[in-house]
């Protein structure tokens, strides 16, 4: 039983690469559009105002952020590919089109049942457990759904797939059978989520009278669950009914009443006040997202096995940036918060613990989420600050901490954080480095068909070859025999190394694994 649970867990883990490959990617396409966009760079540096160049910032910035918005629909499409035992392109397209029936079938629901919620003029649907995702509302479950659904879709798939029928019933054959079943699961997908989160979500929002009145206490149980919660999309419903109603404070100008803690601060930040009220502490949520990643993702580079280090900090780095810069912090949580959901917990734990630190030490500041931002506003109104020096002190302790719990924890559980999928390359008895003389002698060109072949008969035939995956710089491969396996004709293609657990077997190619990858599918399908 165990070895199955822990099988089901690899592949769990194998499939979640898939969707989450160009994050990397995304997040320098961000920090590119930060940089050019960010008013006080372009404060700096003037011939960035120049419209041609802001325009093209925010293209970039928003089309990146696109695929940040829509991690849902990523994760619904890639892990039903990254689980099809074969046409992975039409469970691809099944796991697109069953997510579609299911928002179309919760907004259904909702419209029957008197249950849409009304949009707010200042903040649209955050607060009310709804969201509009392709332009139908529906219940908000986030990047959360998008995985259940999609790991729903693989397992469907796979048993459907095959289905024959005679005569008249052949259109209902193969993939066809497939929607037929997921027309019904995104139904009864709908029935449940619209029935049971709601109720979730209810004792969510019932946290805000307990955060509300247990002072430094509260504080912490906010910033932990924003960033716990933050997966399933429960997380707005923890901060926004804080950001912009009563709960975050009331403010009496006149005849104007300003009620929630964002609108309450920028008011004051135009006003002639002694001091920032307390409303400011439920804005703090930005605290870790300037300080935090800085450490979190030193401690991804510095665990990294010696022959990633550069690659991961070339991916890592402008991560960070862009948490620090834009509070986008998604490419790196899902990046280990299903790895390693330990290390997500205490992440939790910790950017509420300093939330909780800066009102028992009455620190009062701009925490915005944009480190430069902050630092501009904080001297603008410095006279409306207490204790600004000791902010930079904590959010100097906070990069610490984060970076030693994360470096000890990661080497102690061998965590596959980025920079470590599988073994270290050169080391133990599963790790086997290709003989450097023979590569040289004998290499094909990466992607050719010539390597793709030696690659699929050193792993025993295509009979043998059960999956092939790939993650950032290896190849994956799951066989039926791994007796079969024969190095030598592997190790005739430019590899680092083999590394072997049971039937499991990953090659490391490094940057080009997915042309590679590629070509060994093609092969495969002539074969």
């Amino acid at each position: 039983m165990k070895q199955k649970i822990m099988g089901a867990m690899e592949n769990f883990s194998k499939a979640m690469v898939q969707p989450l490959m160009y994050l990397s990617a995304a997040g320098i396409l961000i920090v590119i559009g930060v940089l050019l966009t960010n008013s006080t760079i372009t404060g700096f540096l003037p011939f960035l105002q120049w419209a041609p160049i802001q325009m093209l910032g925010k293209l970039i910035y928003n089309a990146a952020m696109a695929m940040i918005n829509h991690l849902n629909i990523l994760f619904v499409i890639g892990l039903p590919a990254a689980f099809a035992k074969n046409d992975k392109h039409k469970a691809a397209l099944l796991g697109f089109v069953t997510y579609v029936m299911y928002l179309v079938s919760s907004n259904t629901l909702l419209t029957l049942t008197g249950g849409l919620a009304a949009e707010q003029p200042m903040i649209g649907l955050y607060g009310t457990g709804q969201a509009k995702i392709l332009g139908i509302q529906c219940v908000d479950m986030s990047v959360f759904g998008g995985i259940i659904l999609g790991c729903i879709v693989g397992w469907v798939y796979n048993r459907t797939c095959q289905k024959r029928f005679k005569g008249a019933m052949q259109i209902f054959a193969g993939a066809n059978y497939s929607y037929v079943w997921l027309l019904f699961t995104a139904i009864v997908f709908a029935l449940v989520t619209n029935t049971v989160w709601p109720i979730v979500q209810g004792w969510i929002r019932a946290l805000g009278g307990v955060i509300k009145s247990t002072g430094a206490f509260g504080i912490f149980l906010y910033g932990f669950l924003e960033r716990l919660l933050l997966p399933t999309g429960l997380h707005h419903l923890v901060y926004t009914p804080f950001q912009f109603s009563d709960l975050g404070g009331v403010l009496q100008l006149g005849e104007t009443t300003i009620v929630g803690a964002y609108p309450i601060v920028v008011a004051e930040m135009n006003m002639p006040v002694e001091q920032f009220s307390d409303s400011i502490y439920y804005t703090a949520i930005g605290f870790t997202k300037m300080f935090g990643y800085f450490g979190i993702g030193g401690a991804f580079i510095y665990t990294a096995y010696p022959e990633n280090r550069k690659k991961t900090a070339t991916m890592i780095l402008p991560l960070v940036i862009s948490a620090c810069l834009s509070s986008i912090t998604e490419p790196i949580d899902f990046m280990f918060i299903f790895a390693a959901p330990l290390l997500y917990l205490l992440h939790s734990v910790i950017a509420g613990l300093f939330m909780a630190m800066l009102k028992a030490f009455n620190v009062v500041a701009l925490w915005n989420g944009n480190l430069l931002g902050s630092i501009l506003t904080n001297i603008a109104n410095a006279d409306k600050t207490n204790r600004m020096w000791l902010m930079w002190v904590l959010g100097l302790l906070q990069i610490v901490v984060y970076f030693v719990v994360f470096s000890f924890l990661i080497k102690k559980f061998k965590y596959h954080t980025p920079g470590r999928e599988g073994e270290p390359q050169g080391t133990g008895a599963a790790a086997v480095p290709a003989p450097a003389a023979q590569k040289v002698e004998t290499k094909a060109p990466a992607g050719s068909d010539e390597m793709a072949m030696n690659i699929i008969n050193g792993l025993g035939g295509k009979a043998n070859i059960k999956t092939v995956e790939n993650c950032i710089t290896r190849l994956r491969v799951s066989l039926a025999d791994s007796s079969l396996l024969n190095e030598e004709l592997i190790n005739k293609t430019d590899n680092r190394g083999i590394v072997k657990k049971g039937n499991d077997i990953q090659i490391i190619y490094g940057m080009q694994v997915a042309e590679v990858r590629q070509a060994v599918e093609e092969q495969l399908a002539k074969l």
